[in-house]
């Protein structure tokens, strides 16, 4: 099964139950928990995530909420090597360059996102979360 890098809007998207996105990211974490896919992202979400969700409640229930989260995807490591690739790379917008070499060093092989032309240099396939489960079918 291969994994997938789950971006910081997706995850918003399910944890604060953003519009008309929240249901397509509610199912990538449901199909995830249910063992049917492999999911991943990094700390920097996580704390991206926190920046975002702290506007909306109190530190405890952030890291509460963090907490669930931590349990249903995995973390993988944004190493140097990674920060370096991203630094070289023609990426636009660093924060997505590393995530896009962390995700590579990984061997993921999609990031899923709605900030699909931001990984536009991507060497992975790059899809919205509906694109993403259209492609389990």
């Amino acid at each position: 099964m291969s994994k997938a890098f789950i971006d910081t809007d997706v995850i918003l998207d399910f944890m604060i139950a953003r519009g008309p996105f929240a249901m397509d990211a509610a199912r990538i974490f449901t199909l995830s928990e249910k063992k049917q896919i492999s999911i991943c992202t990094t700390g920097l979400v996580f704390s991206n995530a926190y920046y975002v969700l702290r506007k909306l409640g109190t530190h405890q229930k952030v890291m509460e909420k963090l907490s669930q989260l931590a349990r249903l995807i995995d973390i993988i490591a944004l190493s140097k090597a990674s920060v370096l690739q991203a630094l070289d790379s023609k990426f636009g917008d660093f924060e997505d360059a590393l995530q896009h070499y962390a995700a590579l060093s990984e061997n993921v092989k999609t990031i899923v996102t709605r900030n699909v032309k931001d990984f536009r240099n991507s060497e992975l396939a790059v899809l919205t979360p509906d694109q993403y489960l259209s492609s389990l079918k």
